[in-house]
Protein backbone atom coordinates (compact mmCIF):
# COMPACT_ATOMS: atom_id res chain seq x y z
CA UNK A 1 0.00 0.00 0.00
CA UNK A 2 2.57 2.63 0.56
CA UNK A 3 3.85 3.71 -2.95
CA UNK A 4 6.45 5.82 -1.79
CA UNK A 5 9.73 6.01 -2.86
CA UNK A 6 11.93 4.26 -0.65
CA UNK A 7 15.15 7.32 0.12
CA UNK A 8 11.84 9.82 0.64
CA UNK A 9 11.32 9.98 4.44
CA UNK A 10 7.25 10.83 4.76
CA UNK A 11 6.23 14.38 6.43
CA UNK A 12 4.92 14.42 9.50
CA UNK A 13 1.59 17.12 9.21
CA UNK A 14 -0.92 18.64 11.93
CA UNK A 15 -4.11 18.30 9.85
CA UNK A 16 -6.40 21.38 10.08
CA UNK A 17 -9.18 21.52 11.98
CA UNK A 18 -11.46 21.28 8.68
CA UNK A 19 -10.00 17.88 8.24
CA UNK A 20 -10.23 16.98 12.02
CA UNK A 21 -14.08 17.43 12.11
CA UNK A 22 -14.65 15.52 9.25
CA UNK A 23 -12.81 12.83 10.32
CA UNK A 24 -14.54 12.91 13.88
CA UNK A 25 -17.86 13.36 11.95
CA UNK A 26 -17.50 10.14 10.25
CA UNK A 27 -17.48 8.25 13.93
CA UNK A 28 -20.40 10.68 15.44
CA UNK A 29 -22.35 11.02 12.14
CA UNK A 30 -23.10 7.49 10.28
CA UNK A 31 -26.26 8.76 8.84
CA UNK A 32 -29.27 11.44 9.18
CA UNK A 33 -30.44 9.54 12.19
CA UNK A 34 -27.52 9.65 13.94
CA UNK A 35 -27.51 13.56 13.82
CA UNK A 36 -30.95 13.45 14.49
CA UNK A 37 -30.02 11.49 17.82
CA UNK A 38 -27.26 13.66 18.98
CA UNK A 39 -29.56 16.79 18.64
CA UNK A 40 -32.28 15.49 20.20
CA UNK A 41 -30.28 14.13 23.13
CA UNK A 42 -28.71 17.64 23.19
CA UNK A 43 -32.14 18.90 23.85
CA UNK A 44 -32.98 16.74 26.58
CA UNK A 45 -29.83 17.88 27.95
CA UNK A 46 -30.88 21.36 27.98
CA UNK A 47 -34.35 20.16 30.03
CA UNK A 48 -36.65 20.72 27.47
CA UNK A 49 -40.20 19.49 27.62
CA UNK A 50 -41.26 19.37 24.56
CA UNK A 51 -39.31 18.69 21.52
CA UNK A 52 -40.38 18.78 17.69
CA UNK A 53 -38.39 17.38 14.72
CA UNK A 54 -39.03 17.84 11.10
CA UNK A 55 -37.03 16.21 8.80
CA UNK A 56 -37.12 16.09 5.04
CA UNK A 57 -35.87 14.01 2.14
CA UNK A 58 -34.92 10.77 5.02
CA UNK A 59 -33.09 13.57 6.30
CA UNK A 60 -30.54 14.23 3.97
CA UNK A 61 -32.22 17.48 3.08
CA UNK A 62 -33.21 18.89 6.02
CA UNK A 63 -33.06 18.32 9.64
CA UNK A 64 -35.02 20.66 12.22
CA UNK A 65 -34.90 20.42 16.46
CA UNK A 66 -36.95 22.54 18.24
CA UNK A 67 -36.76 22.67 22.21
CA UNK A 68 -38.30 24.66 24.92
CA UNK A 69 -34.87 23.99 26.89
CA UNK A 70 -32.86 26.53 28.53
CA UNK A 71 -31.03 27.74 25.36
CA UNK A 72 -27.64 28.67 24.79
CA UNK A 73 -26.09 32.24 25.29
CA UNK A 74 -25.42 34.30 22.41
CA UNK A 75 -21.42 35.14 23.71
CA UNK A 76 -21.29 30.71 24.41
CA UNK A 77 -22.54 30.25 20.69
CA UNK A 78 -18.92 30.31 19.14
CA UNK A 79 -17.99 28.18 21.95
CA UNK A 80 -20.43 25.73 21.05
CA UNK A 81 -19.20 24.79 17.53
CA UNK A 82 -15.76 24.19 19.00
CA UNK A 83 -14.19 20.11 19.32
CA UNK A 84 -14.32 18.77 22.67
CA UNK A 85 -16.29 22.12 24.01
CA UNK A 86 -19.47 21.39 26.42
CA UNK A 87 -21.27 21.82 29.07
CA UNK A 88 -22.34 18.10 30.11
CA UNK A 89 -19.16 17.66 31.87
CA UNK A 90 -15.88 19.23 33.69
CA UNK A 91 -13.35 17.01 32.46
CA UNK A 92 -12.28 15.57 36.02
CA UNK A 93 -14.14 12.28 35.72
CA UNK A 94 -15.16 10.63 32.80
CA UNK A 95 -16.95 7.83 35.07
CA UNK A 96 -19.67 9.91 36.91
CA UNK A 97 -21.64 10.81 33.49
CA UNK A 98 -25.07 11.88 33.96
CA UNK A 99 -26.01 13.23 30.11
CA UNK A 100 -26.49 12.25 27.35
CA UNK A 101 -23.92 14.20 25.64
CA UNK A 102 -20.41 14.53 27.29
CA UNK A 103 -18.32 14.49 23.99
CA UNK A 104 -18.17 17.93 22.53
CA UNK A 105 -18.26 16.33 19.05
CA UNK A 106 -21.64 16.55 17.88
CA UNK A 107 -22.34 20.29 16.67
CA UNK A 108 -18.73 20.75 15.05
CA UNK A 109 -19.24 17.46 13.24
CA UNK A 110 -22.42 18.36 11.71
CA UNK A 111 -21.22 22.11 10.95
CA UNK A 112 -18.23 19.92 9.17
CA UNK A 113 -20.00 18.09 6.56
CA UNK A 114 -23.55 20.04 6.52
CA UNK A 115 -24.90 23.48 6.69
CA UNK A 116 -25.61 24.39 10.59
CA UNK A 117 -27.61 27.40 11.88
CA UNK A 118 -28.42 27.90 15.54
CA UNK A 119 -30.95 29.74 16.85
CA UNK A 120 -31.35 30.02 20.52
CA UNK A 121 -32.70 32.17 23.51
CA UNK A 122 -32.41 32.28 27.52
CA UNK A 123 -34.37 33.67 29.75
CA UNK A 124 -33.07 37.66 30.06
CA UNK A 125 -31.39 37.49 27.08
CA UNK A 126 -32.03 38.42 23.12
CA UNK A 127 -32.03 35.59 21.09
CA UNK A 128 -29.08 35.14 18.41
CA UNK A 129 -28.19 33.19 15.47
CA UNK A 130 -24.42 31.61 14.24
CA UNK A 131 -23.93 29.87 10.70
CA UNK A 132 -21.23 27.26 9.42
CA UNK A 133 -21.09 25.54 6.39
CA UNK A 134 -18.68 23.32 5.94
CA UNK A 135 -16.53 24.10 8.65
CA UNK A 136 -16.64 27.86 7.90
CA UNK A 137 -18.56 29.77 10.87
CA UNK A 138 -20.27 32.56 10.52
CA UNK A 139 -20.27 35.96 12.81
CA UNK A 140 -22.95 35.57 15.80
CA UNK A 141 -26.40 37.79 14.75
CA UNK A 142 -29.58 38.51 16.00
CA UNK A 143 -32.80 36.42 15.44
CA UNK A 144 -35.93 36.49 16.49
CA UNK A 145 -36.94 33.06 18.97
CA UNK A 146 -39.14 33.36 22.08
CA UNK A 147 -37.33 30.58 24.18
CA UNK A 148 -35.32 28.06 23.62
CA UNK A 149 -33.63 26.51 20.63
CA UNK A 150 -33.52 25.53 17.11
CA UNK A 151 -31.28 23.73 15.35
CA UNK A 152 -31.01 23.58 11.62
CA UNK A 153 -29.05 21.05 9.71
CA UNK A 154 -29.61 21.02 5.36
CA UNK A 155 -27.86 19.62 2.77
CA UNK A 156 -26.47 16.86 4.90
CA UNK A 157 -22.88 15.33 3.57
CA UNK A 158 -22.63 18.15 1.27
CA UNK A 159 -19.26 18.26 2.18
CA UNK A 160 -18.61 14.84 1.57
CA UNK A 161 -20.17 13.82 -1.43
CA UNK A 162 -18.83 10.19 -1.32
CA UNK A 163 -21.15 9.75 2.21
CA UNK A 164 -23.93 10.36 0.28
CA UNK A 165 -23.38 7.44 -2.18
CA UNK A 166 -23.55 5.11 1.08
CA UNK A 167 -26.68 6.45 2.42
CA UNK A 168 -29.89 4.01 1.75
CA UNK A 169 -33.59 5.24 0.06
CA UNK A 170 -35.78 8.43 1.58
CA UNK A 171 -37.98 5.86 2.90
CA UNK A 172 -35.11 3.42 4.34
CA UNK A 173 -33.50 6.90 5.94
CA UNK A 174 -36.73 7.93 7.24
CA UNK A 175 -37.48 4.80 8.98
CA UNK A 176 -34.86 4.99 10.54
CA UNK A 177 -35.25 8.62 12.28
CA UNK A 178 -38.17 7.28 13.17
CA UNK A 179 -36.67 4.29 15.05
CA UNK A 180 -34.21 6.54 17.14
CA UNK A 181 -36.92 9.22 18.40
CA UNK A 182 -38.79 6.11 19.42
CA UNK A 183 -35.98 5.06 21.61
CA UNK A 184 -35.34 8.33 22.72
CA UNK A 185 -38.89 8.78 23.53
CA UNK A 186 -39.35 5.40 24.99
CA UNK A 187 -36.49 6.23 27.29
CA UNK A 188 -37.92 10.14 28.51
CA UNK A 189 -42.18 9.40 28.96
CA UNK A 190 -42.69 12.70 30.48
CA UNK A 191 -41.49 14.72 27.36
CA UNK A 192 -43.45 15.26 24.44
CA UNK A 193 -41.54 14.80 20.92
CA UNK A 194 -43.74 15.42 17.71
CA UNK A 195 -41.61 14.04 14.41
CA UNK A 196 -43.13 15.78 11.54
CA UNK A 197 -41.69 14.91 7.94
CA UNK A 198 -42.52 18.10 5.99
CA UNK A 199 -41.26 16.86 2.26
CA UNK A 200 -44.17 18.31 0.67
CA UNK A 201 -47.69 18.35 2.80
CA UNK A 202 -46.21 17.93 6.19
CA UNK A 203 -47.49 15.26 7.85
CA UNK A 204 -46.84 14.04 11.78
CA UNK A 205 -45.33 10.81 11.30
CA UNK A 206 -44.61 9.83 15.62
CA UNK A 207 -46.35 11.98 18.60
CA UNK A 208 -45.91 11.06 21.87
CA UNK A 209 -47.53 13.28 24.70
CA UNK A 210 -45.72 14.39 28.09
CA UNK A 211 -46.68 11.94 31.06
CA UNK A 212 -47.76 13.08 34.09
CA UNK A 213 -48.28 10.06 35.88
CA UNK A 214 -46.03 8.03 38.37
CA UNK A 215 -42.74 6.94 36.55
CA UNK A 216 -44.19 3.15 35.85
CA UNK A 217 -47.29 4.13 34.75
CA UNK A 218 -46.10 6.73 33.04
CA UNK A 219 -43.96 4.05 31.21
CA UNK A 220 -46.62 1.98 30.49
CA UNK A 221 -48.40 4.58 28.86
CA UNK A 222 -44.98 5.68 26.69
CA UNK A 223 -44.88 2.04 25.63
CA UNK A 224 -48.30 2.03 24.62
CA UNK A 225 -47.54 4.91 22.45
CA UNK A 226 -44.60 3.76 20.86
CA UNK A 227 -44.99 -0.22 20.41
CA UNK A 228 -48.74 -0.12 20.89
CA UNK A 229 -51.44 -1.09 22.72
CA UNK A 230 -51.01 -4.96 22.17
CA UNK A 231 -47.79 -4.25 23.89
CA UNK A 232 -48.86 -3.20 26.80
CA UNK A 233 -51.71 -5.17 27.38
CA UNK A 234 -49.52 -8.92 26.83
CA UNK A 235 -46.40 -7.84 28.88
CA UNK A 236 -45.15 -8.19 32.78
CA UNK A 237 -43.99 -5.18 35.26
CA UNK A 238 -40.57 -5.39 35.88
CA UNK A 239 -38.93 -4.32 39.08
CA UNK A 240 -36.14 -5.84 41.02
CA UNK A 241 -32.61 -4.96 42.54
CA UNK A 242 -29.21 -6.51 42.83
CA UNK A 243 -26.14 -4.65 44.42
CA UNK A 244 -26.58 -1.69 43.11
CA UNK A 245 -28.05 -2.51 39.88
CA UNK A 246 -31.95 -1.66 39.51
CA UNK A 247 -33.78 -3.29 36.71
CA UNK A 248 -37.11 -2.10 35.71
CA UNK A 249 -39.60 -1.99 32.36
CA UNK A 250 -42.05 -4.26 30.88
CA UNK A 251 -41.21 -7.72 29.00
CA UNK A 252 -43.81 -9.41 27.15
CA UNK A 253 -45.32 -12.95 27.57
CA UNK A 254 -43.82 -15.33 25.43
CA UNK A 255 -46.89 -16.27 23.63
CA UNK A 256 -46.60 -12.41 22.41
CA UNK A 257 -43.10 -13.17 20.42
CA UNK A 258 -41.74 -12.07 17.39
CA UNK A 259 -40.22 -13.64 14.05
CA UNK A 260 -37.14 -11.18 14.96
CA UNK A 261 -35.63 -9.32 17.12
CA UNK A 262 -37.29 -6.55 16.34
CA UNK A 263 -38.82 -5.33 19.36
CA UNK A 264 -35.86 -5.54 21.94
CA UNK A 265 -35.10 -1.99 23.83
CA UNK A 266 -32.41 -1.64 26.19
CA UNK A 267 -31.45 1.12 28.83
CA UNK A 268 -28.80 2.19 30.95
CA UNK A 269 -29.05 4.70 33.03
CA UNK A 270 -31.77 6.28 30.45
CA UNK A 271 -29.54 5.78 27.35
CA UNK A 272 -30.84 3.76 24.29
CA UNK A 273 -28.15 1.16 24.03
CA UNK A 274 -27.35 -1.69 21.49
CA UNK A 275 -25.31 -3.95 24.07
CA UNK A 276 -24.66 -7.91 23.14
CA UNK A 277 -24.31 -8.82 26.79
CA UNK A 278 -27.70 -7.43 27.72
CA UNK A 279 -29.10 -8.75 24.19
CA UNK A 280 -27.80 -12.20 25.45
CA UNK A 281 -29.20 -12.10 28.93
CA UNK A 282 -32.53 -11.00 27.40
CA UNK A 283 -32.42 -14.41 25.20
CA UNK A 284 -31.18 -16.51 28.31
CA UNK A 285 -34.33 -15.51 30.09
CA UNK A 286 -36.68 -16.99 27.52
CA UNK A 287 -34.95 -19.99 26.16
CA UNK A 288 -36.80 -22.29 27.56
CA UNK A 289 -40.21 -20.64 27.07
CA UNK A 290 -39.29 -20.08 22.93
CA UNK A 291 -38.23 -22.23 20.38
CA UNK A 292 -34.61 -20.75 18.01
CA UNK A 293 -37.04 -18.95 15.28
CA UNK A 294 -39.10 -17.00 17.88
CA UNK A 295 -37.67 -13.67 19.51
CA UNK A 296 -38.92 -12.08 22.81
CA UNK A 297 -40.46 -8.24 23.19
CA UNK A 298 -39.69 -6.41 25.97
CA UNK A 299 -38.67 -3.09 27.08
CA UNK A 300 -35.76 -3.06 29.91
CA UNK A 301 -33.88 0.08 31.86
CA UNK A 302 -30.97 -0.56 33.67
CA UNK A 303 -30.17 1.92 36.04
CA UNK A 304 -26.51 2.33 38.48
CA UNK A 305 -24.53 4.71 39.80
CA UNK A 306 -22.60 6.10 36.59
CA UNK A 307 -19.03 4.64 38.41
CA UNK A 308 -20.40 1.02 37.57
CA UNK A 309 -20.76 1.13 33.91
CA UNK A 310 -18.55 2.85 31.20
CA UNK A 311 -20.25 5.17 28.22
CA UNK A 312 -17.09 6.68 26.82
CA UNK A 313 -16.29 2.77 25.21
CA UNK A 314 -17.30 4.34 21.21
CA UNK A 315 -18.26 7.86 19.15
CA UNK A 316 -21.56 7.06 18.91
CA UNK A 317 -22.24 6.22 22.97
CA UNK A 318 -24.74 3.31 22.06
CA UNK A 319 -22.40 0.46 23.63
CA UNK A 320 -21.62 0.33 27.24
CA UNK A 321 -19.30 -1.53 29.74
CA UNK A 322 -19.80 -2.68 32.70
CA UNK A 323 -17.72 -3.16 35.80
CA UNK A 324 -19.47 -6.50 36.86
CA UNK A 325 -20.89 -7.84 33.37
CA UNK A 326 -21.74 -11.21 34.85
CA UNK A 327 -24.08 -9.35 37.79
CA UNK A 328 -26.14 -7.15 35.16
CA UNK A 329 -26.47 -10.24 33.21
CA UNK A 330 -27.46 -12.34 35.95
CA UNK A 331 -30.20 -9.43 37.00
CA UNK A 332 -31.54 -9.53 34.27
CA UNK A 333 -32.09 -13.18 33.35
CA UNK A 334 -32.93 -13.35 37.17
CA UNK A 335 -35.60 -10.65 37.44
CA UNK A 336 -37.51 -11.65 33.84
CA UNK A 337 -38.03 -15.28 34.66
CA UNK A 338 -39.29 -14.33 38.33
CA UNK A 339 -41.58 -11.90 36.42
CA UNK A 340 -42.77 -14.25 33.87
CA UNK A 341 -43.02 -17.17 37.28
CA UNK A 342 -45.28 -14.28 38.68
CA UNK A 343 -47.55 -14.51 35.47
CA UNK A 344 -48.78 -17.65 36.23
CA UNK A 345 -51.02 -19.42 33.24
CA UNK A 346 -51.26 -16.36 32.09
CA UNK A 347 -50.96 -16.14 27.69
CA UNK A 348 -51.55 -13.15 25.48
CA UNK A 349 -54.84 -11.82 24.49
CA UNK A 350 -53.35 -11.55 20.75
CA UNK A 351 -53.95 -15.60 20.82
CA UNK A 352 -57.68 -15.32 21.32
CA UNK A 353 -58.22 -12.54 18.45
CA UNK A 354 -56.54 -15.19 16.21
CA UNK A 355 -58.58 -17.66 16.77
CA UNK A 356 -61.48 -14.74 16.73
CA UNK A 357 -60.18 -14.14 13.45
CA UNK A 358 -60.17 -17.81 12.25
CA UNK A 359 -63.90 -17.86 13.01
CA UNK A 360 -65.62 -15.33 10.98
CA UNK A 361 -68.11 -16.40 9.27
CA UNK A 362 -68.30 -17.35 6.06
CA UNK A 363 -69.69 -14.79 3.00
CA UNK A 364 -73.96 -15.13 3.35
CA UNK A 365 -75.18 -17.04 0.37
CA UNK A 366 -77.71 -15.40 -1.81
CA UNK A 367 -81.14 -15.94 -0.10
CA UNK A 368 -83.38 -19.05 -1.51
CA UNK A 369 -87.21 -18.72 -0.73
CA UNK A 370 -89.07 -21.76 0.10
CA UNK A 371 -91.20 -21.58 -3.11
CA UNK A 372 -87.95 -21.30 -5.35
CA UNK A 373 -86.82 -24.64 -3.82
CA UNK A 374 -86.97 -27.91 -5.81
CA UNK A 375 -89.27 -30.63 -4.30
CA UNK A 376 -87.40 -33.24 -2.71
CA UNK A 377 -90.66 -35.19 -1.48
CA UNK A 378 -91.06 -36.20 2.33
CA UNK A 379 -88.42 -36.15 4.40
CA UNK A 380 -88.43 -38.73 6.89
CA UNK A 381 -88.54 -38.17 10.48
CA UNK A 382 -85.13 -38.03 12.39
CA UNK A 383 -84.58 -38.61 16.18
CA UNK A 384 -82.34 -36.45 18.31
CA UNK A 385 -80.30 -38.90 18.64
CA UNK A 386 -79.62 -39.60 14.87
CA UNK A 387 -78.71 -36.01 14.48
CA UNK A 388 -76.11 -35.88 16.77
CA UNK A 389 -74.27 -39.16 16.58
CA UNK A 390 -72.07 -37.82 13.63
CA UNK A 391 -70.61 -35.26 16.36
CA UNK A 392 -66.87 -35.70 17.33
CA UNK A 393 -67.18 -34.14 20.65
CA UNK A 394 -68.12 -36.07 24.01
CA UNK A 395 -70.10 -34.28 26.24
CA UNK A 396 -69.13 -34.72 30.17
CA UNK A 397 -71.30 -34.10 33.06
CA UNK A 398 -69.81 -32.00 35.81
CA UNK A 399 -70.27 -32.26 39.05
CA UNK A 400 -72.46 -30.13 40.78
CA UNK A 401 -69.87 -29.12 43.77
CA UNK A 402 -67.27 -28.23 40.95
CA UNK A 403 -69.56 -26.32 38.93
CA UNK A 404 -67.89 -23.04 39.71
CA UNK A 405 -67.33 -20.95 36.60
CA UNK A 406 -65.30 -17.96 38.73
CA UNK A 407 -62.16 -19.69 38.86
CA UNK A 408 -59.45 -18.76 35.92
CA UNK A 409 -59.84 -21.58 33.75
CA UNK A 410 -63.14 -22.29 34.64
CA UNK A 411 -64.91 -25.72 34.44
CA UNK A 412 -64.93 -28.08 31.99
CA UNK A 413 -67.92 -28.75 29.84
CA UNK A 414 -66.85 -31.29 27.54
CA UNK A 415 -63.96 -32.80 25.19
CA UNK A 416 -63.49 -32.20 21.33
CA UNK A 417 -62.02 -34.20 18.99
CA UNK A 418 -60.56 -36.33 21.86
CA UNK A 419 -57.62 -33.40 22.39
CA UNK A 420 -59.17 -29.63 22.97
CA UNK A 421 -60.87 -29.67 26.75
CA UNK A 422 -64.03 -26.80 26.84
CA UNK A 423 -64.34 -25.27 29.73
CA UNK A 424 -66.85 -22.65 31.07
CA UNK A 425 -65.73 -19.38 32.56
CA UNK A 426 -67.20 -16.23 34.43
CA UNK A 427 -66.89 -13.92 31.42
CA UNK A 428 -66.77 -16.65 28.53
CA UNK A 429 -64.82 -20.56 27.69
CA UNK A 430 -61.66 -22.00 27.67
CA UNK A 431 -60.26 -23.85 24.70
CA UNK A 432 -57.26 -25.89 26.04
CA UNK A 433 -54.75 -28.19 24.06
CA UNK A 434 -54.58 -31.42 26.94
CA UNK A 435 -51.22 -32.42 25.07
CA UNK A 436 -49.32 -29.05 25.24
CA UNK A 437 -51.00 -28.40 28.76
CA UNK A 438 -50.01 -31.34 30.24
CA UNK A 439 -46.32 -31.39 28.74
CA UNK A 440 -45.40 -27.89 30.32
CA UNK A 441 -46.75 -29.20 33.59
CA UNK A 442 -44.54 -32.75 33.33
CA UNK A 443 -41.76 -30.45 32.40
CA UNK A 444 -42.06 -27.79 35.12
CA UNK A 445 -42.05 -30.95 37.69
CA UNK A 446 -38.95 -32.67 36.05
CA UNK A 447 -36.93 -29.20 36.20
CA UNK A 448 -38.04 -29.03 40.21
CA UNK A 449 -36.86 -32.18 40.62
CA UNK A 450 -33.43 -31.68 38.56
CA UNK A 451 -33.10 -28.23 40.75
CA UNK A 452 -33.85 -30.25 43.89
CA UNK A 453 -31.70 -33.13 43.16
CA UNK A 454 -29.50 -31.67 40.84
CA UNK A 455 -27.91 -33.02 37.55
CA UNK A 456 -26.83 -36.70 37.51
CA UNK A 457 -23.70 -37.20 36.10
CA UNK A 458 -21.78 -40.63 34.65
CA UNK A 459 -18.83 -40.69 34.68
CA UNK A 460 -16.61 -41.39 31.51
CA UNK A 461 -14.45 -44.61 31.70
CA UNK A 462 -11.76 -43.18 29.70
CA UNK A 463 -11.83 -39.11 30.11
CA UNK A 464 -11.43 -37.10 27.41
CA UNK A 465 -8.73 -35.24 27.04
CA UNK A 466 -8.80 -31.99 24.85
CA UNK A 467 -6.13 -29.61 23.94
CA UNK A 468 -7.20 -25.76 23.94
CA UNK A 469 -5.45 -22.20 24.05
CA UNK A 470 -4.35 -20.24 27.05
CA UNK A 471 -7.64 -17.94 27.05
CA UNK A 472 -9.96 -20.75 26.19
CA UNK A 473 -8.78 -23.04 29.00
CA UNK A 474 -8.33 -20.17 31.23
CA UNK A 475 -12.41 -19.05 30.64
CA UNK A 476 -13.74 -22.16 30.69
CA UNK A 477 -12.00 -23.19 34.49
CA UNK A 478 -13.48 -20.27 35.96
CA UNK A 479 -16.97 -21.80 34.58
CA UNK A 480 -16.19 -25.25 35.52
CA UNK A 481 -17.89 -25.07 39.00
CA UNK A 482 -21.12 -23.92 37.38
CA UNK A 483 -20.72 -26.38 34.54
CA UNK A 484 -20.12 -29.54 37.45
CA UNK A 485 -23.69 -28.25 39.05
CA UNK A 486 -25.33 -28.95 35.48
CA UNK A 487 -23.47 -32.66 35.33
CA UNK A 488 -20.23 -31.76 33.22
CA UNK A 489 -17.25 -32.77 35.28
CA UNK A 490 -13.90 -31.33 33.88
CA UNK A 491 -10.43 -30.47 35.51
CA UNK A 492 -7.07 -29.36 34.19
CA UNK A 493 -4.31 -31.70 32.46
CA UNK A 494 -1.30 -30.15 32.20
CA UNK A 495 -0.35 -27.45 29.92
CA UNK A 496 -3.61 -25.76 27.93
CA UNK A 497 -5.03 -29.23 27.94
CA UNK A 498 -8.60 -30.14 29.80
CA UNK A 499 -9.81 -33.81 30.78
CA UNK A 500 -13.72 -34.16 30.67
CA UNK A 501 -14.41 -36.57 33.47
CA UNK A 502 -18.12 -36.29 33.78
CA UNK A 503 -20.96 -36.13 31.41
CA UNK A 504 -24.96 -35.55 32.43
CA UNK A 505 -26.37 -38.86 32.35
CA UNK A 506 -29.46 -38.11 30.89
CA UNK A 507 -27.42 -36.73 27.36
CA UNK A 508 -26.44 -40.31 27.17
CA UNK A 509 -23.54 -41.36 24.97
CA UNK A 510 -22.43 -37.40 24.08
CA UNK A 511 -19.59 -35.84 21.60
CA UNK A 512 -17.76 -34.06 24.88
CA UNK A 513 -15.26 -32.31 22.96
CA UNK A 514 -17.71 -31.12 20.46
CA UNK A 515 -19.98 -29.41 23.48
CA UNK A 516 -16.92 -27.93 24.72
CA UNK A 517 -16.46 -26.34 21.71
CA UNK A 518 -19.93 -24.97 21.91
CA UNK A 519 -19.66 -23.71 25.45
CA UNK A 520 -17.01 -21.84 24.70
CA UNK A 521 -18.94 -19.96 21.49
CA UNK A 522 -21.54 -19.23 23.81
CA UNK A 523 -18.36 -17.69 26.10
CA UNK A 524 -16.96 -15.79 23.47
CA UNK A 525 -20.55 -14.44 21.92
CA UNK A 526 -22.24 -13.69 25.21
CA UNK A 527 -19.52 -13.81 28.35
CA UNK A 528 -21.77 -16.68 30.13
CA UNK A 529 -22.62 -20.48 28.83
CA UNK A 530 -25.72 -22.18 28.92
CA UNK A 531 -24.84 -24.77 26.83
CA UNK A 532 -24.98 -27.17 28.97
CA UNK A 533 -28.24 -26.39 30.68
CA UNK A 534 -29.97 -26.05 27.68
CA UNK A 535 -29.31 -29.42 26.18
CA UNK A 536 -30.16 -31.09 29.76
CA UNK A 537 -33.02 -28.88 29.59
CA UNK A 538 -34.08 -29.88 25.97
CA UNK A 539 -33.66 -33.70 26.95
CA UNK A 540 -36.35 -32.98 29.80
CA UNK A 541 -38.63 -31.16 27.57
CA UNK A 542 -38.85 -34.46 24.89
CA UNK A 543 -39.02 -36.44 28.34
CA UNK A 544 -42.16 -34.43 29.48
CA UNK A 545 -43.40 -34.78 25.38
CA UNK A 546 -43.27 -38.59 25.51
CA UNK A 547 -44.87 -38.56 29.24
CA UNK A 548 -47.51 -36.19 28.55
CA UNK A 549 -51.16 -36.87 27.76
CA UNK A 550 -51.09 -38.02 24.25
CA UNK A 551 -53.72 -36.53 21.37
CA UNK A 552 -56.75 -39.15 20.87
CA UNK A 553 -57.21 -39.98 24.76
CA UNK A 554 -60.73 -39.43 26.34
CA UNK A 555 -60.78 -37.66 29.32
CA UNK A 556 -63.16 -38.02 31.97
CA UNK A 557 -64.50 -34.93 33.77
CA UNK A 558 -62.64 -35.29 37.00
CA UNK A 559 -59.37 -35.51 35.02
CA UNK A 560 -60.18 -32.59 33.15
CA UNK A 561 -61.10 -30.10 36.31
CA UNK A 562 -57.68 -31.47 37.71
CA UNK A 563 -55.35 -30.48 34.98
CA UNK A 564 -57.62 -26.89 35.02
CA UNK A 565 -56.74 -26.45 38.49
CA UNK A 566 -52.85 -27.53 37.84
CA UNK A 567 -52.84 -25.22 35.34
CA UNK A 568 -53.75 -22.48 37.51
CA UNK A 569 -51.16 -23.18 40.00
CA UNK A 570 -48.37 -24.03 37.71
CA UNK A 571 -45.66 -20.99 36.16
CA UNK A 572 -45.30 -20.83 32.71
CA UNK A 573 -48.69 -23.16 32.19
CA UNK A 574 -49.68 -20.69 29.48
CA UNK A 575 -47.51 -21.82 26.70
CA UNK A 576 -45.57 -25.52 25.74
CA UNK A 577 -41.86 -26.23 25.66
CA UNK A 578 -42.03 -24.28 22.33
CA UNK A 579 -43.83 -21.23 22.71
CA UNK A 580 -46.96 -22.02 21.56
CA UNK A 581 -50.24 -21.51 23.57
CA UNK A 582 -51.55 -23.96 25.92
CA UNK A 583 -54.91 -22.33 25.65
CA UNK A 584 -57.10 -20.00 24.05
CA UNK A 585 -59.88 -17.73 26.38
CA UNK A 586 -62.56 -16.11 24.52
CA UNK A 587 -65.07 -13.60 26.04
CA UNK A 588 -68.78 -14.10 25.83
CA UNK A 589 -69.12 -10.59 24.18
CA UNK A 590 -67.08 -11.79 21.42
CA UNK A 591 -68.79 -15.11 20.94
CA UNK A 592 -71.79 -12.88 20.84
CA UNK A 593 -70.69 -10.47 17.95
CA UNK A 594 -69.49 -13.88 15.75
CA UNK A 595 -72.78 -14.90 16.14
CA UNK A 596 -74.67 -11.45 15.56
CA UNK A 597 -76.45 -10.99 18.93
CA UNK A 598 -74.62 -7.74 19.50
Amino acid sequence: MNDQTPNIRPVIRQLDSAAVNRIAAGEVVERPASAVKELVENAIDAGARRIGIDVSGGGKILIRVTDDGCGIAPSDLPLALSRHATSKIDGSDLLNIHTFGFRGEALPSLGAVGRLTITSRVPGEAAAEITVAGGETSAVKPAALNSGTVITLRDLFYATPARLKFLRTDRAEAQAITDVVKRLAMAEPFIRFELRDVSGDPRTVFRAEAQTRDPMSALRARLSDVLGAEFAENSIAIDTEREGLHLTGYAALPTYSRGAAVAQFLFVNGRPVKDKLLTGALRAAYFDFLSRDRHPAAALFVDCDPQLVDVNVHPAKSEVRFRDPGLARGLIVSGLRHALADAGHRASSTVASATLGAMQPEPMQPRIYQMDRPSLGPRPSTGFAEMTRDFSAQVVETPAEADETDLPLGVARGQVHENYIVAQTASGMVIVDQHAAHERLVYEKLKNQMAENGVAAQALLIPEIITLSPAERDGLMEIAEALSRAGLGIEPFGGDAIAVRETPAILGEVDAKAMIHDILDELSDLGSSQSVQARVEAILSRVACHGSIRSGRRMRAEEMNALLREMEATPHSGQCNHGRPTYVELKLADIERLFGRT
